[in-house]
């Protein structure tokens, strides 16, 4: 009895263990001729934003998507909730730019729960929490610890003083790519000696946000000869604040950030900025495609890179045309 007991407790383990293994991997999707598409934007308060949301309005009619997008407003708690009213809503497939890496894991499970396969956009998650081939499908986005590394090189290398003091414009705390814009640019940077971080505080990537930010660390650090921005809509707002203080961006104080937006690229070919590194919002066509290929049975890679463009005196002038 005891025997027969123990083999039936092991045939049940062993087909839980094979359904563990099962559930282990993202939902699949079906290969049909529409698909109804949840987008959820985090905000729209930035050209950033507002130009990656166009481009999966654009792709969707291409695509023959039904999109269903929505706006969290920089509210996480928010963009939680979106998920659930597309989850209700029955959408096949979820493109997810989490607004920050820990908060939005609980709308990254309910979508697995409910069967819909998920790809983080731009930004990732904690990866101690959700895994890619496992809780979602895939990460669709730019290698930001490499973007913070090309920002740091081009200032070593292009920075002519004795001494660098460095005040930092951070992103949204506690996202991927602040998270990791800071985590390049510093390790880096502190391998010149030349150079120290003074400051480093959250803009929030917002444009007003980084201007009062920069006013009030102008006023603890005065000698700052160099501002690092997460973006470029921090860059500018510095600039604006550099410029109310009397200083004069491109000449006694060098602005380096990374996103390579219309007004980056501008201010670069007028002399004010020395360099960003491009992270393009354009994702629609790249959401298009990967989605296809999953639908079609492919092994999608863990991380679907986005190769980064640099953008400096030499070239930003040729390409303020296309940008956004």
């Amino acid at each position: 009895m005891n025997r027969t007991l123990l083999l039936a407790s092991a045939a049940i383990f062993g087909f839980a263990a094979s359904a563990v293994t099962v559930s282990a991997e993202p939902p699949p999707l079906a290969q049909k001729e529409r698909y109804k598409v949840g987008f959820s934007q985090m905000e729209s308060n930035n050209p950033w934003r507002i130009a990656e949301t166009k481009s999966f309005h654009d792709t969707a009619e291409k695509c023959n998507w039904d999109l269903i997008a929505t706006d969290a407003a920089g509210s996480a708690a928010k963009q939680v909730a979106d998920v659930d009213s597309m989850i209700a809503q029955g959408i096949d497939v979820l493109f997810l730019p989490p607004r920050e890496e820990k908060p939005l894991i609980p709308a990254v499970k309910k979508a697995k729960a409910a069967g819909i396969p998920t790809f983080l956009v731009d930004r990732s998650v904690d990866p101690n929490s959700a895994k890619a081939g496992e809780d979602f499908v895939a990460f669709l986005g730019s290698d930001f610890v490499d973007q913070g590394r090309r920002v740091a090189e081009w200032t070593i290398e292009n920075f002519k003083g004795e001494k660098g003091v460095i005040v930092e414009l951070e992103g949204t705390t506690g996202s991927s790519p602040a998270n990791d814009r800071k985590k390049g640019f510093d390790e880096r940077i502190a391998q010149d000696p030349r150079f120290t971080i003074v400051a480093s505080q959250t803009g929030d990537f917002a444009r007003d946000l980084g201007r009062q930010v920069m006013e009030t660390l102008l006023q603890a650090h005065p000698d700052v000869n160099i501002v690092y921005a997460h973006n470029d809509e921090m860059a500018i707002g510095a600039i604006q604040a550099l410029e109310l203080a009397g200083r004069k961006p491109g000449e006694d104080v060098t602005i380096v950030s990374i996103d390579g937006t219309r007004d980056a690229l501008q201010a670069i070919s007028d002399g004010k900025m020395g360099v960003t590194v491009e992270s393009s919002p354009f994702f629609g066509p790249l959401a298009c495609d990967v989605m296809k290929r999953y639908a079609a049975g492919e092994k999608i890679e863990p991380w679907v890179q986005v190769k980064d463009r640099i953008f400096t005196k030499e070239n930003a002038a040729d390409h303020i045309a296309e940008a956004y």
